[in-house]
């Protein structure tokens, strides 16, 4: 391949596993190299930083506890999506938030919302096995799915049901039998406030075990008897086909392609069976590990050639835009709204709609939220005073780009290297034809034509997807 394919390749993974990269960056990784690179982000070193927390605190220490502000929970990790140098962290927590649905409108306690995502990055990349142990242990999980009202003497069936239905197994493969014995199971399964940090304010939650609550009678599920708790549900739930299959779709639809929404799996097809195949077996045979199972996708032909195959979630509109442009690299006033921004494009973070998260796809797309999605792009990339506007600017006057042509295919490459259809490139080059060619003498016009171009890029259907 040419420097640039695998420059676009590069940008095609960190869009993936992150939220994009500058140009410097990427250049610094295609020297590195691809499967190393797959590998830092798998595996980076201790010494990056999980997104600069000790820096927003210093200008905004109600972001640590927001209590019952979304906003400020949202500002605080949205800020840690654009700031971070461990970006496969903060995606994977990003997918297990769509999968493990969990929202504060219910639980008005942010700080717990937090306390979740955190769990999220620490164990997102490990055993689906030990994830599906601490999300039934999560005050957050237990409060929104009231499993704190699931007791022996009068079994709450919310928490089983959804653990095999949207968690693990999906839907047609258990009986409502199975459901009420693993609810059964989960007796006892409860949470505990602690003594509050300070007069007022929010209590901070944990996990506690009731034993004396939980029904230790015999039970059957999925054809196993015996005294069943908690643990040996999930046991049993993680060993099912139907589980490696709905996880790996699930890390598909998320990581490479838009699949169909999840209600519909049991009755249409996956985009790409065979790649699903693989991924199936390559998560069997690690132990329901899911390090070794993105290792295996990134580094797949299925995943290469997945380019621009999928449309941008909100939040990774807004991150990867905030990234791009390099805005709120810097916790600076008006940071307390960068977390809000994707919920003007139908996706509030650390708020999902209902257990079933969110829909995705084209489903993200309706006329407001495209309105909004485009005017978010245009506002900062047409914006040539934010600093990594100004560092595009200078690597296409470096380029020598002068004519309508070079400055759009310029433009988009500095983009993330936006593959534009032919039809879409004419649009853009005629566009930009009615101004002639650059005039760099003058650097404000030439940086505000370039402004204008890379927001009409910004609004084609290519940049919108990932």
């Amino acid at each position: 391949m040419s420097h640039k394919d695998d420059l676009a390749l590069m940008s095609h993974l960190m869009r993936r596993a992150g939220f994009g990269a500058s140009r410097d960056e990427l250049e610094r990784r295609v020297a590195q190299g691809y499967e190393s690179t797959v590998e830092e982000l798998l595996d980076p070193p201790e010494e990056l930083e999980s997104g600069k927390m000790a820096l927003m605190l210093r200008y905004h220490p109600s972001f640590l506890l927001p209590g019952g502000n979304p906003l400020s929970g949202q500002a605080n990790w949205m800020y840690q999506m654009i700031s971070t140098e461990k970006p496969l962290e903060e995606k994977i927590a990003l997918f297990w938030h769509q999968v493990f649905a969990t929202g504060n409108a219910k639980l008005d306690n942010c700080d717990q919302m937090l306390e979740q995502i955190k769990m999220f990055r620490q164990l997102g990349l490990g055993s689906y096995k030990d994830m599906l142990v601490e999300i039934s242990k999560n005050p957050a999980m237990i409060f929104w799915l009231d499993n704190n009202e699931n007791h022996r003497e009068a079994v709450n069936e919310n928490w089983g049901r959804e653990l095999l239905e949207l968690f693990s197994m999906g839907v047609s493969n258990y009986t409502e039998v199975d459901v009420r014995e693993a609810s059964r199971a989960f007796t006892g399964w409860t949470i505990r406030a602690k003594l509050p940090r300070q007069p007022y304010g929010r209590y901070p939650w944990h996990f506690e075990y009731r034993e004396e609550d939980h029904d230790d009678g015999e039970k059957t599920f999925l054809g196993e008897s015996g005294n069943l708790n908690g643990g040996d549900i999930i046991d049993i739930v993680v060993q099912q086909p139907a589980t490696a299959r709905f996880i790996c779709r699930h890390l598909y639809n998320f990581f490479v392609a838009d699949e169909p929404q999840v209600p519909s799996w049991t009755i249409e097809p996956a985009r790409d069976e065979e790649a699903l195949d693989a991924m199936m077996t390559t998560f069997e045979e690690n132990n329901y590990e899911i390090k070794p199972l993105l290792r295996m996708m990134f580094n797949s032909d299925f995943f290469k050639n997945a380019r621009f195959s999928k449309i941008k979630s909100p939040a990774e509109v807004v991150a990867g835009t905030l990234k791009m442009v390099e805005e709120f690299q810097f916790p600076e006033p008006g940071i307390l709204q960068i977390g809000k921004e994707p919920s003007y494009m139908g996706q509030a973070i650390l708020d999902p709609p209902s257990v079933e998260g969110w829909h995705t796809g084209t489903e993200w797309i309706n006329s407001g939220s495209l309105l909004a999605r485009v005017n978010f792009v245009a506002d900062r990339v047409a914006n040539i005073e934010l600093p990594g506007v100004q560092k595009i600017l200078q690597l296409i006057k470096e380029e020598g780009a002068k004519t309508p042509e070079q400055v759009v295919d310029a433009a988009a490459e500095h983009m993330g290297f936006v593959e534009l259809g032919q039809e879409t490139r004419d649009q853009l080059i005629e566009n930009a034809k009615s101004d002639g060619d650059l005039d760099w003498s003058n650097e404000a016009a030439a940086g505000q034509r370039i402004g204008e171009i890379m927001a009409l890029i910004g609004a084609t259907t290519e940049y919108q997807f990932g």
